[in-house]
């Protein structure tokens, strides 16, 4: 049998007790789990690693049948479309660990990148523009937050109105009509470099640190991944879960802004399909990961990997095959694929 929590357990723990209570209800009730290939090592990176064998082996026959891939140079130039969608994976990540979702971020970062043209022709300020770009993320996400947290409905229902409610607001206040000619001094945010690193790389990694220290070291981190083990029993352990949750919808609105003005500048047209598709990118990156779609589990490290490996994946199908519906059907196989993973590599009892 399960000891009694003891009073003095962190809130985290609590969280996990209960979760273990779970398990071991549903052993007793339907027989016992089956064990994990790789439960008895006690390792817990066993996902981790098989990504990062996916990915180098994805990489040695895309060299094989590319020649020139893997050349540095190439691959500077193809890490410009990595970016924008890296930090919406980053807000995705911390929502997946609490066992939310956010389908609405590739709808927000269109709506987001209109809010910045139609704020350049009001105001030719590509400051104020920015501004109003990522204020306007934080909108939506805000919104999102609140309809979630202080109304109780679930992540999936919200997300998906406000994914096709966001994405109509763009298109009808845009009327069709794109902005471009921003300057090429703009158009620095997204192709300069620090150090051989592009800018919107810099801030990634920048936000990556701040996001892998506040899940790793601090009690912020813990209560995430108690809400998404058992939100009941964070609840009773006095987290305050909604207002947790709302921050987190808001971080990803903002992160969402943010993306909207590298792409902007990458591109340097603002346009209402800005971010279209981006929602199903960021989430199989993130469970690619190793982030569980249940909650209770997911680190940067994981995120990193599985953003690489899609990036590489669609790049390379572009460029072999040239037929741009196949990188959707690649990333949606390889979504299926590392659900399955991860329910082989998972430890006994535990939720994919």
């Amino acid at each position: 049998m399960t000891p009694a929590p003891d009073s003095d357990q962190s809130p985290v723990n609590r969280a996990r007790f209960d979760q273990q209570s779970a398990d071991q209800q549903q052993n007793s009730d339907s027989g016992p789990f089956r064990k994990s290939i790789f439960h008895d090592s006690g390792f817990r990176w066993w996902h981790e690693v098989a990504v990062f064998v996916l990915l180098v082996l994805v990489l040695m026959v895309a060299q094989e049948l590319v020649p020139g891939f893997l050349n540095p140079r190439s691959q500077l130039l193809l890490s410009r479309h990595v970016w924008e969608m890296a930090l919406i994976s980053l807000g995705m990540m911390l929502i997946i660990i609490t066992a939310g979702i956010d389908l609405s971020v590739g709808s927000t970062m269109g709506l987001c990148a209109v809010a910045f043209g139609v704020s350049f022709e009001m105001t030719s300020s590509i400051l104020l523009s920015c501004l109003f770009c990522v204020l306007t993320g934080f909108g939506c996400g805000a919104l999102n937050g609140a309809l979630i947290s202080r109304w109780r409905l679930h992540p999936l229902i919200v997300t998906l109105a406000t994914y096709a409610a966001y994405r109509g607001i763009a298109e009808g206040w845009s009327q069709g009509h794109s902005w471009s000619g921003f300057g090429a001094s703009f158009s620095q945010l997204s192709r300069g470099r620090l150090l051989g690193i592009p800018y919107p790389g810099l801030t990634f990694f920048a936000l990556t640190v701040i996001a892998a220290i506040v899940l790793w070291k601090t009690p912020a981190g813990k209560h995430l991944s108690a809400m998404g083990y058992n939100e009941k029993a964070a609840r009773f352990s006095g987290i305050r879960v909604d207002l947790n949750r709302f921050l987190l919808f808001c971080i990803s609105g903002t992160l969402s802004g943010l993306a909207a003005v590298f792409y902007v500048a990458r591109f340097d047209t603002a346009k209402a399909d800005a971010g279209e598709g981006f929602e199903l990118d960021a989430i199989t990156a993130v469970v690619a990961g190793g982030t569980s779609i249940f909650g209770g589990r997911g680190n940067v490290i994981g995120t990193i990997l599985g953003l690489l490996l899609i990036h590489e994946t669609r790049q390379f199908v572009g460029r072999y095959w040239g037929i741009e519906e196949l990188k959707s059907i690649f990333v949606g196989g390889l979504l299926i694929s590392f659900v399955l993973i991860y329910q082989f590599l998972r430890p006994s009892g535990q939720r994919v």
